[in-house]
């Protein structure tokens, strides 16, 4: 999943590296694009401290010509050597100091929700977003905390989806925008996860913390449309149908246009 974080195009090359750092048995391996950064720590058999920055499709890529077995890696005066018995590979690594620190958060509000509850929340609302650069609010999703219940919201001004979730609540009131990326992240971890995630946000980020996973986001800057005038309130006009119904029926008039 950390390579889901890189760009495609980053205009620093450091940002195309996997940062691994060393501290003892723990290694941290991080991505980041500067807007968004994930990390994640695993056990391993080492007594070392350091860290090196390795490219990360390269590191995937020869990760793959494996077979199921455990690995050894060293590095020397920016060679890293990838061992295993039947052979060994080596990557050009760059200085692991170049890499943009994480950012940590100043005074954070938090909240905790369980992982598929979350992923279920992003999957009902995301698809709603906009893509429209000159209105950046509506291309994420707006999270809505109070002390009663936890509320998703989505729209690009032709569609508004609104998930609410009263058997919820937070410590306190909070509003944030949260881009598309991190999300896709997270929902695509989270779902059928029946791990408690922690969320933690301040006025310019958020991080999303859950097993020996963290997701730093730099959150989009701007107030949320007042997506509560254009619900009606007081309308008498209801219709109730099954899901399956309504879908067949949609997929029947389909072929009318």
């Amino acid at each position: 999943m950390l390579g889901g974080v890189i760009n495609s195009n980053n205009t620093l090359p450091i940002l195309d590296n996997f940062l691994l750092e060393l501290n003892g048995k723990e290694l941290k391996v991080s991505a980041s694009d500067m807007e968004t950064t994930m990390l994640t720590a695993l056990e391993v058999e080492s007594e070392d401290d350091g860290s090196i920055a390795i490219p990360a499709k390269l590191l995937l890529d020869t990760l793959k010509t494996f077979p199921e077995q455990p690995l050894t890696f060293s590095a020397d005066n920016g060679i890293m050597t990838v061992s295993h018995d039947k052979g060994s590979s080596e990557i050009a690594c760059a200085n692991g100091e170049e890499f943009p620190k994480a950012v940590s958060l100043t005074d954070p509000s938090s909240t905790s929700i369980l992982g598929d509850t979350l992923a279920t929340a992003i999957n009902k609302t995301i698809f709603a977003a906009g893509n429209d650069d000159l209105r950046p609010v509506m291309s994420g999703v707006f999270f809505q905390f109070s002390t009663d219940s936890l509320t998703f919201v989505a729209t690009d001004a032709h569609k508004l989806v609104r998930y609410r979730r009263e058997d919820l609540s937070a410590s306190e009131t909070a509003e944030f925008i949260m881009p598309k990326k991190p999300l896709n992240l997270l929902k695509s971890m989270l779902q059928g996860s029946e791990t408690e995630v922690l969320i933690e946000y301040n006025e310019s980020n958020a991080q999303f913390t859950f097993d020996s996973t963290s997701i730093i986001c730099r959150l989009i800057d701007g107030k949320y449309p007042n997506y509560e005038a254009v619900i009606p309130k007081e309308n008498p006009n209801k219709l109730v149908i099954t899901r399956n119904q309504f879908f067949k029926l949609c997929e029947t008039c389909k072929y009318l246009f």
